[in-house]
């Protein structure tokens, strides 16, 4: 049968025969190719634009902060090791660390945490310092055992700053004297450090120092032996030679009521007295009175000091009766500081001819003259006086004792002066009299465990030779990276508050422009004295090779000098300071901060800006923003942001939790978190600059730091008593909506819910 025509038509064409496309229609087509083309290469030259952009801007940290680094193996750092351990590492048992954030040995769970927890923004500090001063600078330290660690083992915790900074100091005076490289003040220091630990020598002499220096005052009644000395002669040697202040305290300072500058002018200040004995305050007849309780105790105590000098018993009734009689007068009149403060008794401005009208008992000029000799004092100059109806009521009484107890012969006023001296000088004198003050202390209350001999030795040194020691640590740790750190804290602090929002913007500005003036620096002027300068500081101080008590009157001296040099210059060594202060528009951050185990100069940065940077701006923030909870939104929604954090991880199934916080402690949580991430930022900064840095202990950069907050929060940082819980559970709501962390603190065997939104600042994005 035959085919379709149609069909084998369409067989039998040749390819010439076919149809062919249409011109036009070729060139769109490879027009639309050639656009796809050069829309492709396009993209990818922008791309690699791009992505050359961003590995050139990024962050040299970001693909490092989780890896593994170097071991510091310098002596310093392999000291500190010994300070961390698998309890302290927030990562190494999560579920534990929820409950108990600075590790299972004594921490409170969330429930005691809450029972026991208050804050209060009062504070009673008062002006005066009086007691160190007059007890050789033994002020209470927590126990030696508490920061020597434990022998099984165990992590070794942190010293509160106070400690190690004493204990910096300790390293230092025992340091071995390499030749010539040893100037001739720290010499001197060195020397006075190793009499006062030579406790056998102060043995061997007994009270025989002390009695010796009453003859050379004229003697006193109590021994039959008192030449007739003037009362005034005798207490202006005693406030100018041995800084004992019997009837009141003499000290130089700033007005708070003036405006503080650089040049900030100080004067004479003139308070109450401290007196060995509680004194009780009736807040209904507005009135003091010595603690009947403890008078018996105070009466024992008088006698066993006159047994230990040798006098009969038969004098003690009396003498220790008129003693205890002046002393309980005199304290009538004294007010505690929040009634000075309401009754605005505090920096009262009188001339010293208009002081010496109203208390004419005193001679007030000579007195003063001999307290800051070399420098002119005059009676037209001004002096702040801290109660004045105290100094009135004490120039009374010394007239009225004069008369009716001088002619008598048993110079009541003159043996009061004397104990006062005797307490001076209790630290310089054998243990006896020490554990005779020690016993009316527990008699009293006191419950604290006797301070080591070093602790007491390195105050009394810290004492007479701070610009020296201040010189020495800066010398010895606060190098160039403490200047680093510093400027990297502040500049990331700077950051975060210009990111807060404002509740005001008039106060707002002002506070910003505040916080852009001011210029942290370290310690100040007085800490870049050269050698030679110091040597002549000290140039007039001569010690004894093993008379300790002789040692100690130098010391005095030089305290005597101290004052003088701070009324006439106005500045005073910070160094010696842990915390930091404001000095017109500078912020001094004292070298007394840098010291181990919170910074060393050849510690990992992640070590340094974990520990002493955090609680750097822990320090900057309270002290510049004291009260940002009113100022600013943040505190509070980022403080139940972490609140939410933290319920959200503690809490028992089928448990209603109605507690909130404060206002206070809203702002106390912010201000730790912030620190935290401040210190975060800085080290950011840091590490850009240096990304070679090292580690301890194996762990990562990021690890290190954190690690390090937590262990500082936890042994060493003040400030988490205005807690509701551990600081160091921050780190928890850092790594919970962040990829900072080396893996999620999450517990497996806990149902947990996290609140959808950050807490973080964009400062940390």
């Amino acid at each position: 049968m035959d085919e379709n025509p149609a069909v084998r038509q369409e067989m039998v064409t040749t390819p010439e025969e076919q149809p062919q496309p249409h011109p036009v229609v070729c060139n769109k087509y490879r027009g639309l190719l050639l656009v796809v083309f050069a829309f492709s290469l396009f993209a990818a030259a922008f791309g690699l634009g791009v992505y050359c952009h961003l590995q050139k801007n990024a962050d040299p940290w970001m693909p490092r902060w989780k890896s593994a680094a170097p071991p510091c193996l310098s002596p310093a750092c392999l000291r500190v090791t010994e300070h961390f351990s698998v309890d302290m590492d927030p990562f190494s048992r999560p579920c534990d660390y929820f409950l108990f954030a600075c590790g299972t040995g004594g921490s409170y769970t969330s429930e005691e945490r809450h029972s026991v927890k208050g804050v209060s923004n009062e504070d009673n500090r008062e002006l005066d310092k009086k007691k160190e001063a007059r007890t050789g600078g033994n002020v209470r330290m927590r126990r030696e055992t508490d920061f020597q660690g434990k022998s099984d083992g165990q992590q070794v915790k942190f010293p509160d700053r106070k400690t190690a900074l004493l204990k910096t100091i300790k390293e230092i005076l025992e340091a071995p004297e390499e030749g010539v490289s040893v100037n001739a003040a720290e010499q001197k220091a060195k020397k006075y450090f190793s009499t006062c630990m030579d406790a056998e020598s102060t043995e061997k002499v007994g009270s025989k120092p002390f009695l010796t220096l009453i003859q050379q005052l004229g003697g006193w009644a109590v021994s039959n032996g008192l030449n007739r000395t003037d009362f005034n002669t005798t207490l202006a040697l005693l406030m100018s030679q041995y800084s004992t202040f019997p009837f009141f305290s003499v000290y130089a300072g700033s007005d708070s009521g003036e405006k503080q500058t650089a040049s900030s002018q100080h004067y004479i200040q003139i308070d109450e007295p401290y007196f060995q004995f509680p004194i009780d305050w009736n807040s209904k007849t507005q009135k003091s009175k010595a603690s009947t309780r403890y008078l018996r105790p105070f009466y024992m105590s008088c006698g066993q000091y006159l047994a230990l000098l040798g006098v009969p018993s038969n004098q003690t009734t009396q003498h220790c009766g008129l003693y205890i009689s002046l002393s309980t007068t005199l304290a009538l009149a004294t007010a505690p500081l929040h009634y000075r403060l309401s009754q605005k008794l505090l920096y009262h401005r009188i001339t010293i001819q208009e002081l010496q009208t109203l208390a004419p008992a005193i001679d007030w000029l000579a007195c003063l003259q001999a307290t800051f000799q070399p420098l002119p004092i005059s009676q037209s100059d001004l002096v702040l006086v801290h109660n004045l109806p105290y100094i009135i009521h004490m120039s009374q009484t010394i007239s009225i004792w004069q008369v009716q107890h001088e002619m008598m012969g048993t110079r009541p006023l003159h043996t009061y002066m004397i104990f006062s001296l005797l307490h001076t000088l209790i630290p310089a004198l054998d243990s006896r009299f020490f554990q005779t003050m020690r016993n009316f202390s527990i008699a009293t209350g006191d419950t604290q465990e006797e301070i080591p001999r070093w602790l007491r030795c390195v105050q009394q040194t810290e004492r007479g030779f701070d610009t020296l020691l201040s010189h020495a640590i800066r010398e010895r740790h606060a190098r160039k990276e403490a200047e680093e750190l510093i400027h990297d804290v502040y500049l990331s602090l700077k950051k975060k508050l210009t990111d807060l929002s404002w509740r005001d913007n008039r106060s707002s500005a002002f506070i910003l422009n505040k916080i852009k003036s001011l210029n942290p620096r370290l310690s100040t002027k007085t800490n870049n004295l050269s050698h030679a300068e110091l040597n002549h500081l000290y140039a007039e101080v001569v010690l004894s090779e093993d008379d300790f008590f002789s040692n100690y009157l130098q010391m005095l001296v030089l305290e005597q000098k101290s004052r003088s040099r701070l009324l006439s210059h106005g500045t005073q060594t910070e160094g010696l300071s842990i915390t930091p202060s404001i000095s017109g528009n500078d912020i001094i951050i004292p070298v007394g901060m840098f010291v181990s185990p919170f910074f060393h100069s050849s510690y990992p940065r992640a070590l340094n800006y974990g520990t002493l940077g955090s609680l750097m701006a822990k320090d900057l923030l309270h002290h510049l923003l004291p009260n940002i909870h009113k100022q600013a939104n943040n505190p509070e929604s980022e403080s139940k942001c972490i609140w939410s954090h933290y319920l959200s991880v503690t809490k028992d199934p089928g448990r209603v939790v109605t507690f909130s916080l404060s206002p206070s402690k809203q702002q106390e949580v912010w201000v730790q978190y912030t620190a935290l991430q401040v210190a975060l930022d800085a080290y950011k900064m840091s590490f850009t600059r240096h990304p070679g840095d090292s580690s301890l202990s194996g762990l990562s950069y990021i690890h290190l730091f954190l690690s390090s907050f937590t262990k500082v929060t936890c042994d060493a940082d003040s400030y988490h008593e205005f807690m509701p819980f551990e600081p160091s559970f921050l780190v928890t709501v850092l790594c919970s909506n962040s990829g900072f962390c080396p893996k999620p603190l999450t517990c497996v065997n806990k149902s947990q819910s996290y609140p959808r939104e950050t807490c973080q600042s964009r400062t940390l994005h």
